[in-house]
C-alpha cells in the first residue's frame, strides 16, 4: 500500500524523519564508522529537538551542534553522503514547503559545518 505524502507539520513528522534518516546512517558503509560510538537513545531526541527548532520554531533545542561534530574526521564526500541520505529520507516520507525547506536548511548547515570544521582542524 502506498502511503500518501504530506508536508512536515508536527514533531511526530520530525521524529519520523530523524529516526528513518539515522537508521540509514547506521547502516551506511561510508557514514556508519563515524557514528559507531553514538548513544542513539540520547542523540536522536536531541537532533529531533534541533530540527523542530529549525522547521517548526519549537524552542526545545539547547546546544551547539557544530561543537558536537568537530572531533569527527568528516570529508567532503561524507557531507555529500549525509546530504544525499537526508534528502532521500525527506523525499520518501514528505512533500511540500517544509520538506523543501528542510533540504535547503540541510545544505546550508552542511556548508557552514564544512567551512568551520576546516578552520578548526
Amino acid at each position: 500500500m502506498i502511503q500518501q505524502q504530506h508536508d512536515i507539520f508536527t514533531r511526530e513528522d520530525v521524529e519520523l524523519l530523524i529516526s528513518s534518516f539515522y537508521n540509514k546512517v547506521r547502516h551506511d558503509e561510508r557514514l556508519a564508522p563515524h557514528f559507531a560510538n553514538v548513544d542513539w537513545a540520547h542523540h536522536t531526541p536531541v537532533i529531533t529537538d534541533f530540527w523542530c527548532l529549525i522547521l517548526l520554531g519549537e524552542q526545545s533545542y539547547k546546544g551547539n551542534p557544530l561543537s558536537k561534530h568537530l572531533h569527527l574526521e568528516l570529508k567532503n564526500d561524507d557531507f555529500e553522503r549525509w546530504l544525499s541520505l537526508f534528502k532521500m529520507t525527506i523525499d520518501e516520507h514528505f512533500h511540500g514547503g517544509k520538506a523543501t525547506e528542510a533540504k535547503e536548511r540541510a545544505d546550508a548547515i552542511a556548508s557552514v559545518f564544512r567551512f568551520k570544521m576546516s578552520i578548526f582542524r
